[in-house]
């Protein structure tokens, strides 16, 4: 384990032992104790009821925010690398690319109806732009020193997008992706507000309305776990591949 890692976890636990100190005796319903939160997280989420809803919202997180990384790499690689493609679609790109995916929500009810297309097209939607404009930056800043070397040695085809460009583009990406992850958990969580009777947003929706700050509490908690977790994930993912990649 290195420093960084120990410092992190060190931080992580002062702060969970502050909050246990701070809300043991508390009363305010607004700030209940955390012992009560954890065993709300522990009985609801992890085994109980909730279950089925934690498993929901992560299919479509996964599903959505797949997809969108799929398409925003390959059509990112594509248009950065088509200078006139690039300029044709650019405008229309920064126009959609304003407008918040949760604006979408009622016109995606309309069109895909109140069931899991929804969701996951609103989460491939708001996670799609920060990789395909990271993804298209990346192309545009390609080395002409490497573009030359290219055309040298007649590297053409797929050999020269996978061996050549994905690595010269590759920490764009990964900064694409890694701002794309919390959006997604953003928007599984709103798309599951509406209209829907699972997901984790609808049980702190429900919980919200009827009262039970627990349980609120204890959806938020799981929501910033989650969080966590995608992104130890995604880390580990980046370090094989930086690993892949300096072997080559």
């Amino acid at each position: 384990m290195n420093r960084r890692t120990l410092t992190g976890l060190l931080g992580a636990v002062l702060a969970v032992v502050v909050w246990w100190a701070l809300s043991a005796g508390s009363t305010n319903p607004y700030f209940p104790p955390l012992r009560r939160v954890l065993d709300n997280l522990t009985g609801y989420w992890l085994g109980g009821p909730g279950t089925e809803h934690l498993l929901d919202s992560v299919r479509n997180l996964g599903v959505g925010l797949g997809i969108a990384v799929v398409l925003g790499i390959g059509l990112g690689m594509l248009i950065g690398q088509v200078r006139v493609l690039d300029q044709a679609v650019s405008p229309t790109f920064e126009f959609v690319r304003a407008i918040p995916a949760t604006a979408l929500l009622p016109f995606a009810m309309v069109v895909f109806g109140l069931g899991t297309t929804m969701k996951i097209v609103i989460i491939a939607l708001g996670c799609f732009f920060p990789v395909l404009l990271n993804v298209i930056d990346g192309c545009r800043q390609l080395p002409p020193t490497l573009l030359d070397t290219t055309r040298s040695f007649k590297i053409r085809g797929w050999f020269r997008q996978v061996n050549v460009v994905a690595p010269a583009i590759y920490p764009r990406a990964a900064a694409g992706i890694r701002i794309a992850i919390p959006l997604a958990l953003i928007l599984v969580v709103t798309s599951e507000m509406t209209g829907t009777s699972t997901g984790i947003g609808f049980v702190l929706t429900t919980a919200q309305s009827s009262f039970n700050l627990v349980a609120v509490w204890s959806a938020i908690l799981l929501l910033g776990i989650l969080g966590v977790v995608l992104n130890l994930l995604f880390g580990a993912v980046e370090r094989l591949t930086d690993r892949r990649y300096h072997r080559a």
